[in-house]
């Protein structure tokens, strides 16, 4: 009788916990977009596909329309996919979608840097951060010339593979390392250097960690998750490695700064905090500097040095795209004489391919969390403060009324019936408004320059037949990650 009594009272409890759970449900939701019925304590966990969330979402979108709600445990999500509807929380409505939601996996990022931090500091950091950048050469012919130099020395590093087929990643990754690198802390390495190889190992390994179905777990379920075994655990300790890092590398600045004469940008952000030195309030303290550094650094490298790999490979795949590059570049730049990004006006269809695959490759199709900075009347819903929002990039890159076939690797999308380069506002890889990639220009500005010399003196040849070649990605989360793969790069001087 004990034992019926004991499961009478958890049925009844467990019964009680379900009405309480619709109850709340429907008092809260009654003027929130519409979406699929939460179940209490997991929320919507079953009607997401965590191998790729991406694809849940467009079938919920179908289901629900172009705005619409999610729970994961408690935590509520309001949904946007659809070029009308991002746009407008986006921009229509910068200020009040700004905010950034949670991502535990960077808890120690948290309230600092730019990326991860929604605090009151957020706007500050920013803000500044934009000024000095450009202050030292975002966007500028500075920026250029720091560009194509680098170029030269990644060219000399290719030259060392003789032809060999051999793994791409970090080769690849160590220019836009060393460009990011110079402008934070003044300084390049060569391209064995071990220390710069640890730093985009972690890296790599992080973005891979923060694509895989347990990291998207653990960072909407942490509360239960943190406890117990697991990447996550990996990840985190990664993250404090970067962190360290970038810590140590303010502190020697601080020792040998002069103000008088600023080397870059870490050495600005110590000035400003010295001028703050007696707030009781101050936003430059060496922890955010130390954050700020940190997520530049694995921002301005990875990003782009994943997107360089994915468009090598996908080059080899289609060598007929690779063929018309070489024609265009022998054409407008020479065999000899630098690129140079006044040549992208002569250059549409590198233009074009460019664009191409930053599209296809679709690198961070959920974009980052935003949060709802307040409460929001948003196309006649009532969206509360801190609801965590979600633009989807995706739902751009592959709307198949912009860019017929989506799922095909086509330039055509980006090019007139002339040949001439075609604009679309559908392209927002790096997102838009408050929140838009403060690295923007410095990538865009790579991913030609980088791209047009290694073409200019290369040509690509795979290990397999190109037709055997697999584009798809091996982990959909937070971003798409490549898979991995070995390539050739034949000096055009020997074909």
């Amino acid at each position: 009788m004990a034992a019926l009594g004991i499961v009478v009272a958890l049925l009844v409890w467990m019964a009680t916990l379900l009405l309480i759970s619709i109850w709340k449900h429907i008092y809260s939701s009654w003027q929130l977009p519409p979406g699929p019925f939460p179940l209490p304590i997991v929320g919507n966990i079953f009607q997401l596909e965590f191998k790729n969330i991406p694809k849940s979402f467009t079938r919920l979108a179908e289901r629900f329309g172009p705005v619409f709600t999610l729970y994961l445990g408690s935590r509520r999500f309001v949904v946007l996919h659809g070029y009308k509807a991002v746009k407008e929380v986006l921009l229509d409505y910068r200020n009040e979608f700004s905010g950034r939601g949670e991502i535990p996996a960077f808890r120690v990022h948290q309230d600092k840097g730019i990326i991860f931090n929604n605090g009151p500091t957020w706007q500050d950091t920013r803000r500044f951060s934009l000024a000095t950048l450009r202050d030292f050469g975002m966007g500028k012919q500075s920026n250029e010339q720091r560009i194509q130099r680098e170029a030269q020395l990644l060219l000399g590093a290719l030259r060392k593979t003789h032809g060999q087929p051999f793994d791409p990643t970090f080769v690849i990754g160590f220019a836009p390392y060393n460009v990011i690198s110079d402008i934070l802390f003044h300084r390049r390495v060569d391209y064995n250097d071990k220390t710069a190889l640890r730093m985009l190992s972690l890296f790599n390994e992080n973005f891979y960690l923060l694509s895989t179905p347990w990291i998207q777990l653990y960072n909407n379920f942490s509360g239960y998750i943190r406890y117990l075994p697991g990447s996550h655990r990996k990840l985190m300790k990664n993250v404090s490695e970067i962190k360290e890092y970038a810590l140590e590398g303010v502190k020697d600045h601080q020792k040998s700064l002069e103000a008088s004469c600023p080397r870059d940008f870490t050495d600005v952000m110590l000035m400003e905090m010295e001028k703050e030195k007696h707030s009781t309030d101050p936003v430059y303290t060496l922890d955010n500097i130390a954050v700020t550094v940190a997520d530049l650094l694995f921002a301005g490298t990875e990003t782009t040095s994943t997107t360089l790999r994915y468009g090598l490979l996908i080059l080899m795949k289609y060598p007929e795209v690779e063929e018309k590059l070489h024609e265009e570049i022998d054409r407008v730049i020479g065999p000899s004489r630098i690129p140079a990004i006044r040549d992208r006006l002569d250059m549409p269809y590198l233009d074009a391919v460019v664009h191409e695959i930053q599209r296809f490759i679709d690198i961070v199709p959920s974009n980052l969390f935003h949060e709802a900075t307040r409460d929001t009347v948003f196309r006649g819903y009532v969206i509360p403060k801190g609801t965590v929002i979600i633009p989807t990039l995706d739902s751009l890159l592959y709307d198949s009324q912009e860019f017929p076939e989506p799922e095909k690797f086509k330039p055509e999308h980006f090019l007139n019936e002339n040949g001439k380069f075609k604009y679309s506002d559908h392209f927002k890889p790096f997102s838009a408004g408050k929140r838009v990639c403060v690295g923007e220009g410095l990538a865009r500005m790579e991913l030609f320059l980088f791209l047009a010399s290694i073409l200019q003196h290369f040509n690509l040849k795979s290990p397999v037949d190109p037709m055997d070649i697999d584009l798809s990605p091996i982990a959909i989360g937070f971003a798409k990650i490549p898979p991995h793969y070995r390539l050739c790069v034949i000096p055009r001087s020997q074909v």
